[in-house]
C-alpha cells in the first residue's frame, strides 16, 4: 500500500499539478522543475523513503510528535469528506452522464484492469488484495484541491469525490466479488 500510495502521490504532485496549471500562470521549465522538487509533498515522500532505506529512527520526542500528527490524519480527512458530502445538492450536475462515466471508470473499470494486469504478472495474496483495494478506493480529495487552485468552481469535483465515496460502499465489495470469479 505504501509503495502504491507513494507512486500515486509522486505522480499527483508532479504531472497532476502540471495538468491543472492555467495558461496564464505558465513559467519556464526550470521554474516548473523547482516547484516540483520543492513541493512539500515530494520532499516528504523522499525524506520518508530515505528514513525507510536507511532504517533511521527519529529521536523519542520527535517520533511522538509524528505519531500524534499521523493519528489525526484519517479523522481530519473524514471531516473534510463529510463536509463535502453535506454540501452536495441534488441538481442537474448530478445527472450528467459525464460524471457517471467518470465514476464508472474510477470505481469499477480501473480496479478491474488492475486485477487483470496484476494477475497476468502473477501477483497474488496480500499484495494483490492491497493493490486492488487501493485502485478501488474512491476519487481522492486532491481533485477538489487541484480544481480549486486552477478554476475556483469546485462543485463538479466535489460531486465526483462525494459520489465516488458513497458508491465505493457498493463498488469495492463488487470489485472483490468479481476478483474471486
Amino acid at each position: 500500500a505504501v509503495a502504491s500510495l507513494a507512486g500515486f502521490n509522486i505522480f499527483s504532485w508532479t504531472h497532476g499539478v502540471s495538468l491543472f496549471k492555467t495558461g496564464k500562470k505558465t513559467t519556464d521549465r526550470w521554474q516548473n522543475f523547482r516547484e516540483i522538487i520543492l513541493n512539500p509533498n515530494i520532499v516528504a515522500i523522499f525524506v520518508g523513503l530515505l528514513f525507510f532505506v536507511t532504517s533511521f529512527q527519529l529521536p523519542g520526542p520527535a517520533n511522538e510528535v509524528v505519531k500524534y500528527i499521523s493519528s489525526i490524519n484519517t479523522p481530519l480527512s473524514m471531516i473534510v469528506i463529510g463536509n463535502s458530502l453535506g454540501n452536495i445538492k441534488i441538481n442537474r450536475q448530478l445527472v450528467d452522464w459525464h460524471l457517471w462515466l467518470a465514476l464508472f471508470f474510477r470505481n469499477v473499470l480501473f480496479p478491474m484492469i488492475a486485477i487483470m494486469v496484476l494477475q497476468l504478472l502473477t501477483v497474488s495474496g496480500v499484495a494483490l488484495y492491497t493493490t486492488v483495494l487501493m485502485a478501488a478506493c474512491p476519487a481522492a480529495g486532491l481533485v477538489v484541491l487541484f480544481t480549486l487552485q486552477a478554476y475556483g468552481d469546485t462543485s463538479p469535483a466535489v460531486a465526483l469525490m462525494s459520489l465516488s465515496t458513497i458508491l465505493s460502499l457498493v463498488t469495492i465489495p463488487l470489485v472483490f466479488a468479481l476478483m474471486k470469479i
